[in-house]
């Protein structure tokens, strides 16, 4: 097992998440973890379970495999994200007497009712008297996080003209293709936003774009007003969103799309082929909310109540603690 130990804060917080080799446990559960442990002005120790065969086949119905680390006193707050996680918190939540409250983030796939608290994306439709859903995903973003980003690009991005439009590229997943005509349809609609709304792109791939699409997108964008950041060096993908006066995104990632929404700014969702029931469910509600439009290869301006999961769900949890020490 990996641990992280943070320094100590008045409440003790552990986080607990799979260790993922090759992604040294930093998966988006455990993103997600830490900007709830934020939220509430809690440091905590980040610890990451990687159970053996046969446990690892059996969660999250099984039990919870020997693991160093994890053993009294237990914490007064866990925060548990991702299947090979689920055994251990039902196990922390038994034998602490029910004095540590258990926040499991995600669909645990077991009853709920085995934790304090449980948070699930509206599109999973997950019930239960004590789960909490929300539109968008909790993450690490401030507004004082995304104003220092935006000072740190300033020499990369400060020569190009305004309205600046953040460009979030994902790429092919389980559900989403990512083709090479859908790159060149996005180069030109890009294209068309530098020369006729003189707007300037700040283009951000990912490791799923893909070689070709990136390619072929810069191609279209060559002597364009665009920085297109080449994947040296840390990634601005903060300090775009920033920096920008509007946010394009493509559709295959939920988080990505959730992050862009709670800035407040018009959020553009670049569909592409493919799709399911849950994502199709996702970008309905964010179109009806009003934080998000498919991007056309237009400019508007419009205003709507930026989407913060992440305070949402630390709230429930502060009146959920608060709730157990008057009982």
């Amino acid at each position: 097992m990996t641990e992280i130990t943070s320094s100590a804060s008045a409440m003790e917080c552990w986080i607990l998440t799979h260790d993922i080799a090759g992604f040294g446990g930093m998966t988006g559960f455990e993103v997600q973890a830490l900007g709830v442990a934020e939220a509430l002005n809690v440091t905590p120790v980040v610890k990451r379970v990687k159970p053996c065969a046969p446990y690892s086949w059996l969660a999250p119905w099984g039990p919870a495999a020997p693991a160093e680390g994890i053993a009294p006193p237990w914490p007064d707050l866990l925060i548990a994200s991702g299947r090979q996680s689920i055994p251990y918190a039902r196990m922390i939540r038994r034998r602490s007497g029910g004095r540590t409250f258990v926040v499991v983030l995600q669909d645990p796939r077991v009853s709920p009712r085995h934790f304090d608290l449980v948070w699930a994306p509206a599109h999973d439709r997950l019930q239960g008297a004590n789960v909490l859903s929300t539109l968008t995903s909790p993450h690490r973003l401030t507004r004082e996080k995304l104003a220092v980003e935006a000072r740190r690009i300033e020499p990369l991005v400060g020569h190009l003209p305004r309205p600046r439009v953040a460009v979030l590229l994902g790429g092919s997943n389980a559900v989403y293709t990512f083709s090479e005509d859908a790159a060149r349809r996005i180069g030109a609609q890009l294209a068309g936003l530098a020369d006729h709304r003189h707007a300037g792109l700040m283009v951000t791939p990912s490791r799923r774009t893909g070689e070709t699409q990136a390619r072929i997108i810069a191609g279209h964008l060559a002597g364009k007003s665009a920085f297109i950041w080449d994947g040296a060096g840390e990634n601005p993908y903060f300090g775009m969103l920033g920096q920008a006066d509007a946010i394009v995104v493509t559709c295959d990632s939920v988080n990505m799309v959730g992050e862009a929404a709670s800035t407040g700014k018009p959020v553009y969702v670049i569909e592409l082929e493919g799709g399911s029931p849950k994502f199709r469910r996702f970008l309905d509600a964010m179109y009806a909310h009003g934080a998000a439009r498919p991007f056309v290869g237009q400019l508007e301006s419009w205003e709507y109540e930026p989407l913060n999961a992440t305070h949402e769900i630390a709230d429930a949890i502060t009146r959920g603690m608060a709730a157990r020490r008057k009982r």
